[in-house]
């Protein structure tokens, strides 16, 4: 060997650090082989496939669920509904609240159902039939029933005005219109009519009972008038004969305040019983 030649050195890893790399190696490869072994495992345990996963399916216009879900926070939709000819039920723990919100974010129409109570929060509250007539309607001003009758069993009472065409009670039953510290007056651009078909009709009040006709009568028309309780003014001069003592005459003052007095008096009575 000349002296001009230098000694040339072998280049490579050997020894232990070679041995750790191929025990590196072996186990890059076997957490690749796990992984995809799970995630294999995963697609076929959760059904993933092209259309969806499981009984989710992906469709044209959304996705269309088979079975059960549990939402577990807030689901966002704008259309949820069932198979044709399938019912749809929603089942809650505590409550179920269903919201509607504008462009800002807000909301305007809120319905809870909770365990013991039903609250509506919205401007109105419509319900129709399948035609699209209002069956019940009400708002901040006015509620309307757009049924043919509205059937109160327990009672009603009303702070405002009632406008209806009839008010009637069933069969067998009483119909009583009460105001209690007010005064209770009903009115109709024809006529108002009260009728018993098989009672009697009864109006009671502490101070004035009014019966006024603008431009028409009172008309009193029965086989038998009853007016008890009328004053009767002080007794004439000395009766002649024999008169009963059931009979009297009926007056009236100039006021059109009615009184009774004896068969065989003069029909005048003084000012207590006129003023």
């Amino acid at each position: 060997m000349s002296s001009s030649e230098s000694p040339r050195g072998s280049v490579g890893i050997y020894g232990w650090r070679k041995r750790c790399l191929y025990l590196l190696i072996v186990v890059l490869v076997a957490v690749v082989i796990v992984n995809l072994s799970l995630t294999l495992w995963l697609l076929k345990v959760m059904q993933f496939s092209s259309d969806g996963m499981g009984k989710l399916k992906i469709v044209e216009d959304g996705l269309q669920l088979r079975g059960r879900a549990m939402v577990l926070d807030a689901l966002v939709a704008s259309t949820i509904r069932s198979r044709p000819g399938a019912p749809i039920s929603v089942d809650s723990s505590h409550n179920f609240s269903i919201s509607a919100r504008d462009h800002m974010g807000r909301t305007v129409s809120k319905l809870l159902l909770g365990s013991d109570h039903l609250e509506c929060l919205a401007r109105g509250f419509r319900v129709t039939d399948s035609k699209g007539e209002v069956l019940f309607s009400a708002t901040r001003s006015e509620v309307e029933v757009g049924a043919n009758s509205l059937r109160v069993t327990g009672g009603a009472v009303f702070e405002g005005s009632v406008q209806t065409p009839v008010v009637r009670a069933d069969s067998g039953f009483d119909l009583r219109l009460e105001a209690p510290t007010r005064s209770l007056q009903v009115k109709a651009p024809q006529g108002v009519a009260i009728e018993s078909r098989a009672g009697d009709i009864s109006a009671s009040c502490l101070t004035d009972l009014k019966l006024q006709s603008v431009a028409g009568t009172v008309r009193l028309e029965a086989a038998n008038v009853f007016l008890p309780g009328l004053r009767e003014a002080g007794k004439g001069g000395a009766p002649s004969g024999r008169v009963s003592q059931d009979v009297y005459q009926l007056c009236a003052c100039a006021n059109g305040r009615i009184f009774l007095a004896q068969p065989d008096a003069v029909c005048a009575a003084d000012s207590d019983v006129c003023r």
